[in-house]
């Protein structure tokens, strides 16, 4: 078979063991290419234990800028004789394999070219420390991808010394590591291969990010002073990453003295009680978790809600339920964030698509939470939080000041405005709040999570208890003009199909886009990045005969949610479902969406919903 030709545009995988030492150098590979300017994606499949399992990492290159996982291997670093037989299986036709020619392998397939260098040979004669042996075997095998691919050695030069810039004293043993792999490369094997990295500038002003980190300097841009927090995978670097903007940015410069609290509670029921307790106090609060997390927090949740307190939740997603695969990547938490807590419940949630949002909607969540006085979700997952993306430079205008949302001071107070804490003076079901210490002798009311009259009184008296309900129901409705609104792309031509996504479908299904309309396939598309759902959403689906909801998770979540609030038709909505814990692909996308489209030729369908 003819090897594969490509230029900028091919997925290399790394099968590598847990704690061998090889991110640091997997990642060092990924950041050559964008030096190059090419577009580069890395994902990172690792396994829930500290070390000894196999791990994965991915680098999609695309200098047409897709970076959503595609599916398929073009070119695979095979390290891990574990999952040899897998990972060998998993190469295109006509792909590569790279491999410690120091072993005798088996198994090889006839429709691959084969690269063997003898990365343990080299590193043996070389140094004599075992973990040595090992590290530098890492930088050994990025050398002779350079040389393999055609990367400028002088970027991963570069690189190094960036890497290294506080150890001055390991920049050179790692450029000879470097240059030993590559050396062996150009001497023993054809060099470039039929994948090559070309310089380019594809790359522009846009930042490599990671999600997780993102969203922590976008709770300290967005006026989080207070976080609490339990450790949890994936969500425990944004809670770290809260802490190391806020050393920056929160810290008095000449007193050293920080204007943040920062509690790693006992577990997350106390940290999302600190969290509520400090909205309740005036300070802008969070916690960052995943799905046991949300779990536990069940009945505080319902207490934020009912007494109406300002607190912003980050959730990280990964696979459930129970602790299922706590390092894989699902949105599986979409409906127990939506309904949190007993009784009749109901959460505005954020879903952001790239670390850009995470920022965005990482600062947006706290203003939110204030001007709608209630809980407010922040759904990122693993793929997102735990992995760096090409996004947009994040941008900040200094004029905007925090929305406090409806506060009464002191000046309100003297002023004889009627203060009852929950009355809808406004008729957007948004109640007046005062905060404590406000005045020494009015305004003040008892927080509780029992039923109460609209001056906070206790009450079980069903007409109270009802107007309150409906008064929060109202409050929901008013959200829908303060969440972010839905991103639409129309087909070039009229539609009767159309598809909803959201989260970290959106690179996947941007190019699953672009492989459909190869296919003749003509597709309206609607990213929804909030609930309640803005009008938009509704209206869509509406407009069209058949929408297909893409989304990570067995039990069509974000559909369940759109049938049941929309008041929609669920035949309309059509399932592409994917929950393996690995990130959609566009190639998935394009398949099933494909295959439903030629099912619906033949099959009658519904009339849409005037």
């Amino acid at each position: 078979m003819q090897p594969i030709e490509r230029v900028n545009d091919f997925v290399v995988r790394f099968a590598n063991v847990n704690g061998s030492g090889s991110a640091s150098a997997n990642r060092l590979f990924a950041q050559s290419i964008l030096r190059m300017g090419v577009p580069a994606t890395p994902r990172n499949i690792f396994p829930s234990n500290i070390q000894g399992l196999p791990t994965w990492y991915e680098v999609r290159i695309s200098e047409a800028g897709h970076l959503g996982a595609r599916g398929g291997t073009d070119l695979m670093v095979a390290m891990n004789p574990q999952t040899w037989d897998k990972d060998v299986a998993g190469i295109e036709p006509g792909g590569y394999l790279f491999y410690d020619s120091t072993r005798i392998v088996r198994n090889l397939r006839e429709d691959i070219t084969v690269l063997g260098v003898p990365l343990t040979e080299i590193c043996n004669r070389e140094y004599q420390d075992p973990r040595q042996r090992q590290i530098f075997k890492n930088i050994v095998y990025v050398g002779a991808l350079s040389a393999l691919l055609g990367i400028d050695p002088e970027v991963i030069e570069a690189l190094i010394a960036e890497q290294f810039r506080s150890k001055e004293k390991l920049i050179a043993p790692n450029r000879h590591a470097m240059h030993l792999g590559r050396a062996y490369a150009l001497q023993h094997l054809p060099c470039p291969i039929g994948l090559q990295v070309h310089r380019a500038d594809a790359v522009g002003e846009r930042i490599f990010l990671e999600g997780n980190n993102a969203a922590g300097l976008g709770a300290v841009y967005g006026g989080a002073t207070v976080a609490a927090w339990y450790p949890i995978t994936p969500s425990t670097s944004l809670a770290e990453a809260f802490a190391r903007w806020c050393k920056r940015f929160r810290t008095e410069a000449d007193t050293g003295q920080g204007r943040y609290a920062i509690v790693q509670a006992e577990d997350e029921l106390a940290a999302i009680g600190v969290a509520i307790g400090a909205g309740w106090n005036g300070a802008r609060a969070f916690t960052a978790t995943s799905g046991p997390g949300i779990s536990l927090m069940q009945e505080f949740l319902g207490l934020a809600y009912f007494a109406e307190i300002p607190a912003v939740i980050f959730d990280v997603q990964r696979a459930g339920p129970s602790t299922g695969m706590p390092t894989r990547t699902q949105q599986c938490d979409v409906l127990a964030c939506a309904y949190a807590s007993h009784g009749d419940t109901k959460h505005v949630l954020l879903f952001p698509s790239d670390p850009h949002e995470c920022f965005e909607f990482g600062a947006a969540a706290f203003d939110l939470a204030e001007r709608l006085q209630t809980p407010v979700f922040v759904l990122l997952d693993l793929d997102i939080g735990m992995n760096e993306r090409l996004c947009a430079p994040l941008a900040w205008d200094d004029a905007r000041r925090m929305d406090r949302g409806k506060v009464m001071t002191a000046t309100d107070l003297d002023g004889g405005r009627e203060f009852g804490r929950y009355l809808d003076v406004d008729g957007d079901g948004i109640p007046w709040r005062t905060l404590p210490g406000t005045h020494a002798s009015k305004g003040a009311f008892f927080t509780r999570g029992t039923s109460r009259d609209e001056f906070a009184r206790y009450t079980e008296e069903g007409p109270a208890y009802q107007r309150n309900m409906e008064r929060l129901l109202k409050k929901f409705a008013t959200a829908r003009h303060y969440v972010p609104a839905p991103v639409r792309h129309d087909a070039a031509q009229p539609t009767r199909f159309g598809a909803i996504h959201y989260g970290s479908t959106a690179p996947a299904m941007e190019e699953a886009m672009e492989l459909l309309a190869a296919q003749g396939v003509a597709l309206d598309v609607m990213r929804v990045r909030a609930f309640p759902f803005h009008d938009d959403v509704i209206a869509f689906v509406r407009e069209h005969d058949r929408v297909f909801v893409v989304e990570q998770n067995r039990d069509a979540q974000l559909r369940t949610l759109l049938t049941v609030e929309g008041e929609i038709d669920p035949a309309k909505l059509v399932r592409v479902l994917h929950y393996d814990g690995t990130p959609i692909t566009a190639r998935f996308i394009a398949g099933a969406i494909a295959d439903q489209v030629d099912a619906a030729k033949i099959v009658p369908l519904r009339k849409a919903v005037p």
